[in-house]
């Protein structure tokens, strides 16, 4: 049996043998650029590099071919990259975010007219309080009015909200997504704290009826579970539903919402922090037409179509590792009228002004069918 030690020492000096020609590659790949910027040749050679990956796993055994393409991929990726950088060459998408770095300005808008969804009382009017000091508030009765307004110029921002810490990512809004224009500018972390809300005179044992949206319902359905034979009714949002219970003649209904709502509507807390989960809270977007960077954006949020073929989403998430970028949220959702075909979401956290954001916006479209960049922004907790 061999030596373990020796093994090592081996296997180091092989380790040492493959980072030598891993920077005479490079160094080989620096005069293909010089090349094709003497020819004017593109960069990116999709049959070459196809075909070189196809070679690599061939002069392999069977169990080994998957890790040599991978390995194989990863150079000619690395190769590519230096090329553009030595060109000076630069995706739409980088281009996009250095001009609208060069154009930031010193401060977040402190006054604006922004658009929302519900009436007042609503998380999203909460959430553009904490995001706006001073807003003028048009409400509009669905998240795709919300949209509207942004993208006809109706309105200079939109609140929305996109995920729970309990019930997850609102889907109809990511949906909603792939159908507007639109750039995020800055996201907020709102704690919510959802109340049991009645008409004066009626006691939580008579209840039978709750209205709220389908995502407080979602979470607080361990707590609606314990209360004997209620119905619960979906409404467009939370202050729609105690809007609808102040309005109600009934003795038994109630509405799931914000203290604030009680307060506005004349209503009584019958209950309190009845979420499953006491650290509750959702994220909602401000989003804008046109695309904005302000200071200390340090989050991104982009969309992707990927080829239909093994590895395609492997091939972007490399990206994200290589360059060491951290990768908050990935969501995925169906495209419309495109069977089995999904459009990918992804949260990253990386300053917007640091060169490997901008390495990876340069370099994410030669691994995308499609890709959307929506906007940098910091996150208001």
């Amino acid at each position: 049996m061999k030596d373990l030690a020796d093994i090592r020492t081996r296997i180091d000096q092989i380790d040492t043998q493959i980072t030598d020609l891993f920077l005479e590659r490079m160094e080989a790949a620096a005069d293909v650029a010089e090349y094709k910027r003497a020819t004017g040749k593109p960069v990116f050679d999709r049959a070459r590099e196809r075909d070189n990956v196809a070679r690599a796993s061939k002069r392999v055994p069977e169990n080994l071919a998957s890790y040599a393409a991978v390995i194989e991929s990863v150079l000619m990726e690395a190769s590519r990259e230096a090329q553009y950088q030595r060109l000076g060459l630069k995706s739409e998408t980088s281009r996009k975010v250095e001009v609208a770095l060069g154009e930031q300005p010193a401060l977040f808008p402190q006054q604006a007219y922004v658009a929302c969804q519900g009436v007042e009382g609503a998380y999203q009017q909460i959430a553009c309080d904490r995001m706006f000091k001073r807003a003028q508030i048009s409400y509009f009765d669905s998240f795709d009015g919300v949209f509207r307004a942004v993208e006809q110029g109706f309105c200079e921002f939109g609140v929305l909200p996109i995920e729970n810490s309990t019930a997850g990512s609102v889907n109809h809004v990511f949906d909603l997504m792939m159908r507007h224009d639109f750039h995020i500018v800055r996201t907020c972390r709102l704690k919510i704290d959802h109340c049991l809300l009645v008409r004066p005179g009626t006691a939580l044992e008579d209840v039978r009826i709750v209205y709220s949206h389908q995502q407080a319902i979602s979470q607080c359905a361990d707590y609606l579970s314990r209360l004997p034979g209620c119905r619960v009714h979906v409404c467009e949002n939370t202050a729609v539903a105690s809007q609808l219970v102040a309005n109600s003649e009934r003795g038994d209904v109630a509405a799931i919402a914000s203290r604030d709502c009680a307060e506005l509507y004349g209503l009584k807390i019958a209950d309190q922090a009845i979420q499953d989960q006491k650290n509750n809270y959702t994220r909602f977007a401000c989003i804008a037409k046109d695309l904005t960077i302000y200071p200390g954006a340090d989050r991104t949020s982009l969309m992707a179509v990927v080829a239909n073929e093994p590895g395609s989403l492997y091939k972007v998430l490399a990206r994200f590792y290589a360059l060491d970028v951290n990768l908050v949220k990935l969501e995925s959702r169906p495209i419309p009228d495109r069977d089995f075909e999904f459009m990918f979401y992804f949260d990253v956290e990386c300053p917007a002004a640091s060169s490997e954001f901008q390495t990876l916006m340069n370099s994410l479209s030669d691994v995308c069918q499609d890709l959307r960049y929506l906007g940098s922004y910091a996150e208001v907790v």
